[in-house]
């Protein structure tokens, strides 16, 4: 008796069957590329992170450059300060009220 169960199928069972089958496929093929965007969105994080690994290094190597030039010109206005003559009035100068404060040294 259970082989006849087992020959005899019912129209509706084969036909949820062939659902059951269609939505596994749809659901594969669905999944497969949800996985393959997922895999895309991490190579280009990925790629973005490298990117501004490479920028981050530049601009620290710049910050590096821009503060040994800052070091030096600020010594060489230190050196300067010591010798200038606008910056070392004497008495033969007259004050005139001047915005700026190195023309307020002016020869009379």
């Amino acid at each position: 008796m259970s082989q006849e169960r087992g020959v005899q199928e019912r129209p509706e069972s084969r036909e949820e069957d062939d659902r059951k089958v269609r939505r596994r496929e749809k659901n594969r093929v669905a999944a497969q590329r949800s996985r393959k965007k997922q895999t895309q969105k991490a190579d280009k994080l990925h790629e973005e992170y490298e990117s501004l690994e490479q920028e981050n290094t530049s601009l620290k190597r710049e910050i590096g450059k821009l503060t040994d030039e800052m070091k030096h010109l600020s010594e060489v206005l230190k050196d300067h300060e010591k010798i200038c003559p606008l910056l070392h009035c004497t008495m033969n100068f007259v004050t005139i009220p001047r915005p700026d404060a190195l023309a307020s040294c002016l020869p009379r």
